[in-house]
């Protein structure tokens, strides 16, 4: 896969945080370069143990709609980057982009697990790593990070506008009933509307969608198999 260079990684936090601001302009909040039918989608996720610095990271592509695994590719390395809200792209950006490296070819749309512009800084993981790979990109997290919302119904589908700063920075998504909603946001190259569609398409019964779900089976699966590292 090609991916852009954008900015070095090694950098101080306030430098972390002037990228964001930079990079927030030339994010692209509308459907372009998705096809009218989807054919692969993406899932990536991150996993580590507790008090280890290792970051394990996974991405499979999925066949669509089947939402059969086509390729997985992985990647682990050390992470010096300390946890600080806000700033969660510059902690599991480059180990996730070292695992998109390994894929043959590019999918159609990538789940990332985590947000998109529902960040204070309206870049999040999801429209970060959008940028750096030139892909629509949706960010679909477990919990709140930023916004205000109404509750949401709780039938599959029912969604609630998430709400910051007076603009909609996402939607509180109900993917299953009688269980949390999740926290869906426009990465890159993607509106709203069909980010929402796409994840609700993308499950299968499960609160969160197959991209991410069984990128998250297979890294901790992988994270395990490699215990002794950790």
């Amino acid at each position: 896969m090609k991916i852009e260079h954008l900015h070095n990684w090694n950098v101080s936090y306030d430098r972390a945080r002037e990228i964001q601001n930079e990079l927030r302009a030339k994010l692209i909040l509308h459907n372009e370069d998705i096809p009218t039918k989807i054919k692969t989608i993406a899932g990536a996720d991150i996993s580590y143990s507790k008090n280890s610095n290792i970051f394990f990271a996974v991405v499979v592509i999925l066949d669509f709609p089947t939402m059969e695994i086509i390729e997985q590719a992985s990647y682990s390395k050390t992470v010096d980057f300390p946890y600080i809200p806000g700033l969660l792209t510059f902690r599991e950006g480059p180990v996730l982009l070292k695992a998109f490296r390994g894929l043959s070819f590019s999918p159609d749309v990538i789940i990332f697990d985590g947000h998109g512009i529902a960040h204070p800084r309206g870049i999040g993981l999801a429209s970060h790593m959008g940028l750096f790979l030139n892909i629509p990109s949706i960010g679909c997290a477990k919990t709140r990070l930023v916004g205000s919302y109404d509750e949401v119904g709780n039938e599959p589908g029912n969604f609630s506008p998430l709400v910051y700063n007076g603009e909609t920075r996402g939607a509180v998504l109900r993917t299953k009933k009688n269980v949390k909603p999740v926290f869906v946001s426009q990465g890159h190259k993607i509106g709203l509307e069909r980010a929402i569609d796409i994840t609700l398409s993308s499950c299968r019964g499960y609160r969160l969608p197959e991209p991410t779900r069984k990128a998250h089976l297979a890294v901790n699966e992988i994270r395990l198999q490699n215990r002794g590292q950790v």
